[in-house]
């Protein structure tokens, strides 16, 4: 009997019918990834979200009443093992950073191509971080308007850089333990260090601005 791969159950959110239209039929090109439920709403999202219970939700941000924004923060709460992958037309640097506070593992622009949305899909689903490169700048500047030019090398020690790499390749705090053989409390502590050093938000700043930066 052959083994099946079980696929990743997506779940679509726009206020426009014909944009849910075209996801839906993108979707059924590719058989590891499964259409669970739409929703034209942030509420709408947050209520199908507690028993539909998708792997992935497309979130468009821009939604009347509720945005997409504060829907990923909801979801997020509720259902912290639910990935969400902002989906707009916009590249504001308040919507990225918004979107990404909330809790968004990753932010594309709707022109991105099916095979990307694809492979985004699948990295948030494995808990990898995946952004457009103008969300990505729009990180860089917003932290660089905050903080300043970059620091050479920001500092950090070996084992930071190391961290740091496994941050990037999306590895969570007990993932990044295991893997070097040291206690959780001690990634944590490096964690926090590393994004004081490079006075970054989140670890998907901290992710962008070592990419930016070649650090890793």
């Amino acid at each position: 009997m052959m083994n099946t791969i079980k696929p990743i159950r997506v779940m679509l959110v726009d206020d426009h019918a014909v944009v849910r239209s075209g996801l839906s039929t993108f979707l059924m090109a590719f058989d590891d990834l499964e259409l669970v439920g739409e929703a034209s709403s942030g509420a709408e999202a947050v209520a199908k979200c507690a028993h539909l219970r998708p792997d992935v939700v497309l979130m468009d941000l821009v939604m009347p009443n509720m945005d997409g924004a504060t829907a990923t923060r909801a979801i997020r709460q509720r259902c912290p093992d639910i990935r969400v992958i902002a989906l707009t037309s916009f590249k504001e640097g308040d919507l990225v950073q918004d979107a990404l506070q909330a809790g968004a593992i990753g932010y594309l622009l709707k022109n991105v191509t099916a095979d990307e949305l694809a492979t985004a899909i699948r990295f948030a689903q494995a808990g990898k971080p995946t952004l457009a490169p103008e969300a990505a700048q729009v990180l860089i500047q917003a932290n660089i308007a905050a903080h300043g030019p970059p620091k050479i090398g920001f500092d950090l020690t070996e084992r930071e850089r190391e961290v740091l790499s496994l941050m990037v390749s999306g590895l969570t705090n007990p993932e990044i333990a295991d893997k070097l053989i040291v206690s959780r409390s001690t990634i944590k502590f490096h964690v926090s260090s590393i994004l004081s050093k490079l006075e970054a938000s989140s670890r998907t700043e901290a992710a962008a601005i070592a990419i930016q930066n070649h650090l890793v």
